[in-house]
Parts: C-alpha cells; structure tokens; sequence
C-alpha cells in the first residue's frame, strides 16, 4: 500500500483516490491521537470531553473516506483484456 502511495504521490498527474485514501489514514491518525491522548477522568473539563468525543468521531470518519478512496481506486482500474481461446 505504502508503494502505491508513493508512486501515485510522484505522479504528475497525480489522481483524487490516492489523495482521498491519504486524507483517510490523516484523519484516522488525528482522531486516535485525540482519543488516547485525552485521559478519562471523572473531573475532565467538557472541553476536554468534547475533544475526546471528536477524536472518536474524526477516526470512524477517517475509516470510510479511507474505504471510499481505495474503492474508487478499485473501480478506476482499467481492466486486463480477455484471452479467449475456443481452440481444443
């Protein structure tokens, strides 16, 4: 996966899956870092709480934007042409 993004990232005409794959796995890592950075305490400012509630948010969105690129990368493939051979 790493391979792809590097290769469609130097790419001049660089296409919108891999950026939005990209945008997917920045979300996913801002919404984790967000929810395990916050400690759960029971004296937590709601700021804070909100934050954390953000963070969980952020990430499960991170998830499907991350999902939607890799599967309009999948449906953009051109596919191989078919070889029919009838001959027995």
């Amino acid at each position: 996966m790493w391979e792809f993004i590097s290769n469609s990232l130097c790419n001049e005409n660089m296409k919108s899956e891999s950026g939005i794959i990209l945008c997917g796995i920045i979300m996913i890592i801002i919404g984790l870092s967000l929810f395990y950075s916050i400690q759960n305490d029971s004296d937590l400012d709601e700021l804070f709480r909100q934050a954390k509630h953000g963070g969980t948010f952020v990430g499960l969105m991170g998830i499907g934007v991350m999902m939607a690129g890799i599967l309009l990368y999948l449906m953009g493939r051109e596919q191989p042409p078919t070889e029919e051979n009838y001959e027995k």
